[in-house]
């Protein structure tokens, strides 16, 4: 990152712990309101995405995420490009719900009140897009560095890497539910972990654990 000033850095550090924060609260505050709220079907917790319909927690929580997402100013083009793509495909999310089976076939829903299938194809594009971006951003921009690399940098790059490869690997196993037919809960215990590879990612990329962060240089 160019010389900045020590307000600036706090400035990018709060944003990125912002973002990271908000990943890692969205499905238990998702669950939460969702939980005591009207509970129209034994399936309501199937996913974070069907608690759309029953709480305004997920559009409350990752709409500010994504707003982070698209303003955040990277070290580079390429970072401002795919933490931009990342927001406006996390927006495409809460813009397009997905289905539930509480709701008849054909019902209009979303911002735009298209019929839900059509919807939830759009929803299911935007989300895989969002984690696929998040998980690329992990693994190959968080993961730059000057010409001296310290050990905690390095220790930090493998931190990221592994939040990365490990988002791909649920994305992964996501599809693998859907084709096997597994529990529809498995949507939700994937995407749980999905969020919080997401959330620890940009907290270690804020320095919200001091034992990780290198005291010799500011980042």
């Amino acid at each position: 990152m160019p010389t900045v000033t020590s307000k600036e850095t706090r400035m990018y550090l709060k944003i990125r712990n912002v973002c990271g924060l908000l990943g890692v609260i969205l499905p238990w505050i998702a669950l939460f309101s969702a939980g005591i709220a009207e509970r129209p079907s034994s399936e309501w917790w199937w996913s974070i995405s069907c608690t759309y319909y029953q709480s305004p927690a997920l559009v409350g929580v990752l709409v500010p995420a994504c707003i982070v997402l698209i303003a955040y100013i990277g070290y580079n083009d390429m970072d401002n490009l795919v933490t931009s793509l990342s927001g406006l495909f996390g927006l495409g999310i809460v813009l397009f719900p997905c289905k539930v089976s509480w709701l008849a076939s054909g019902t209009p829903v979303g911002f735009f009140q298209i019929p839900m299938e059509i919807s939830h194809i759009i929803h299911t594009l935007c989300a895989a897009m969002f984690f696929l971006l998040i998980a690329l951003n992990s693994i190959f921009l968080f993961t730059k560095s000057g010409a001296v690399m310290t050990d905690r940098k390095k220790l930090r790059n493998t931190i990221y890497r592994i939040c990365g490869i490990g988002m791909i690997v649920l994305e992964i196993c996501f599809v693998a539910a859907r084709l096997v037919g597994a529990p529809g809960y498995t949507v939700m215990i994937l995407e749980i972990l999905l969020l919080h590879l997401f959330g620890f990612s940009w907290l270690v990329k804020g320095e919200a654990f001091p034992f990780l962060n290198d005291k010799e240089e500011a980042r």
